[in-house]
């Protein structure tokens, strides 16, 4: 089960929104693709399109107790939890898939003298105190607030990754992910796209926490992949971290807003507290993708919503 290349890649995470949409686009790059995943968060149905190729297999597997790693060239990071409510829900978890699992990669890739594509996010930012957020600011993090599980969780894994590459000359590539969304995201993950596009189609009252002029910045998941996919391949500078996000920076009640408008419903929202740590502002410069990769976001907020609707609507008249 070769790929026309004869190049493997590993995928952690891979049934999970992102991981799945990194499936598809090296199997289309001609890869062997394994994918490894133990179905906590990630969705099997997210695989559908990949199970059709022969150059795909998933290993169901707990990558923190998962020692012995296939061999393949490139290691692609992205165990995690990742939606607040989530990582929440599996704190001790959420540290140990991004210490000891980020460990078990990285030593993984080691003894392959392979490369590693490390996810990281914006959350390592914090509450930002400077904004747009570049990759030299340190951050403004709680170390024990009730997200700090997946904030010191991935500033951790990026402090490995690092070491690896001090230490053995390991070949370590940090992104930082900025809000993504797109077709594959979970309906229930509690996230601000899935929540919003879930509540216009059922028709309820969109859920706004504070006061909705807090501000966010959301790439489409096909512009994350495409930036991914030179920072594995082609990125000249590893392995200083990059931002890969959309710099347009919009509040939440616009997305509110938008989102009502392309459902076809009235706009109703229905505001709570802001949750504990909840940002104020959150944008990426990408000055340094520009610069590395000749990488920017092309796909505007709108179209990607009205893709993300789509795939929501199809998924919900399912039953899925």
């Amino acid at each position: 089960m070769t790929g026309t290349d004869g190049r493997t890649v590993l995928i952690t995470g891979a049934a999970g929104f992102l991981g799945s949409h990194l499936v598809d686009r090296w199997l289309a790059l001609g890869w062997q693709v394994i994918g490894l995943d133990n179905l906590s968060t990630g969705r099997d149905g997210n695989l559908v399109q990949a199970r059709k190729s022969t150059r795909f297999v998933l290993r169901k597997a707990d990558l923190v107790e998962s020692v012995d790693l296939p061999a393949a060239e490139t290691f692609l990071h992205f165990a995690s939890p990742a939606s607040p409510p989530t990582y929440q829900r599996v704190p001790i978890g959420t540290l140990r898939v991004n210490s000891i699992g980020a460990f078990n990669v990285l030593e993984a890739a080691r003894k392959n003298d392979a490369t590693v594509v490390l996810a990281s996010t914006s959350e390592v930012y914090g509450d930002p105190e400077v904004s747009p957020q570049p990759e030299d600011y340190f951050g403004h993090v709680n170390p024990i607030g009730i997200r700090s599980c997946y904030d010191e969780g991935k500033r951790f894994a990026e402090a490995m990754g690092v070491a690896f590459q001090r230490t053995y000359g390991l070949d370590v590539r940090i992104v930082r992910i900025f809000n993504t969304y797109g077709p594959r995201m979970d309906p229930a993950d509690g996230r601000v796209i899935s929540n919003f596009v879930v509540q216009a189609l059922r028709g309820e009252p969109l859920t706004v926490y504070g006061d909705g002029h807090q501000t966010r910045s959301f790439c489409y998941v096909s512009d994350l992949v495409r930036g991914i996919e030179l920072v594995a391949l082609k990125d000249p500078a590893p392995p200083t971290p990059i931002n890969l996000g959309n710099p347009v920076e919009v509040t939440i009640l616009d997305v509110a807003s938008l989102v009502s408008k392309l459902a076809g419903v009235p706009v109703r929202t229905k505001e709570f507290p802001a949750p504990e740590g909840d940002p104020r502002q959150r944008c990426p410069d990408i000055s340094a993708a520009r610069q590395r990769l000749g990488w920017k976001p092309e796909v505007p907020l709108e179209q990607g919503l009205v893709e993300t609707i789509r795939s929501f609507r199809e998924e919900l008249a399912g039953g899925k």
